[in-house]
């Protein structure tokens, strides 16, 4: 939600900037495009980046943790016995919770209950750059296509109500998935991309230059 949030806010920002300063279909469709592409590139390349260096992180503590048990084991069994009893269980219950686990896989009940890592919940950065790009992607292809099909006199007031509609239904939609309140959530959203596409298109309207 918040890579489709970001393509409707910026990409419908820029269009109305350049739609503001500019009397040509082609022009603001360009830029409306450029956009998008641009968009989604740098958020699948700091999304990259982001990911990798946690995957890294990962990698290493993994690698320390496997040292650790190879050089003391015992120490390493009464480190997950002490976690288990923190969190409630019984020292004979822990003791023997802690010896099947290590039967089992040493290294990944440490990960997981000593680091908190799972295989499951393990860094992929090319798969959240994906995530994130088509994230992206989706939010900002209704800006375009309101260029696309809308008449040109009409353009500014067709991604202004598409943009403003999709952030209202993301803001419900996240307040939903999480509980939180409908009302507080939807104005968030949608007073600030009223906010930056405003801003924007003033600039556009009143120095014939655009601004993202």
């Amino acid at each position: 939600m918040l890579g489709g949030n970001d393509g409707i806010v910026s990409v419908a920002s820029l269009v109305m900037g350049v739609a503001a300063a500019s009397s040509s279909r082609e022009t603001v469709l360009i830029a409306g495009v450029a956009g998008l592409i641009a968009g989604a590139l740098s958020m699948a390349a700091g999304e990259y980046i982001s990911v990798s260096s946690q995957a890294d992180l990962e990698k290493a503590d993994t690698e320390r943790e496997r040292l650790a048990l190879e050089a003391a084991p015992q120490e390493e069994f009464e480190e997950l016995v002490a976690i288990y009893v923190a969190r409630g269980l019984a020292h004979g219950t822990a003791c023997q919770v802690a010896r099947e686990l290590m039967e089992r896989d040493p290294l990944e009940a440490h990960l997981r209950d000593e680091l908190g890592l799972s295989k499951a919940q393990a860094a992929r950065p090319v798969q959240a750059a994906v995530a994130s790009a088509l994230a992206f992607c989706t939010g900002a292809s209704l800006p375009v296509l309101g260029i696309v099909f809308a008449p040109f006199d009409l353009i500014l007031a067709t991604v202004l109500a598409l943009s403003l509609a999709a952030l209202a239904a993301l803001g419900a939609l996240g307040a939903w998935s999480g509980g939180a309140p409908l009302g507080p959530a939807i104005a968030r959203v949608v007073l600030w991309g009223a906010f930056a596409m405003g801003l924007t298109g003033a600039v556009g309207w009143l120095f014939g230059v655009s601004l993202a």
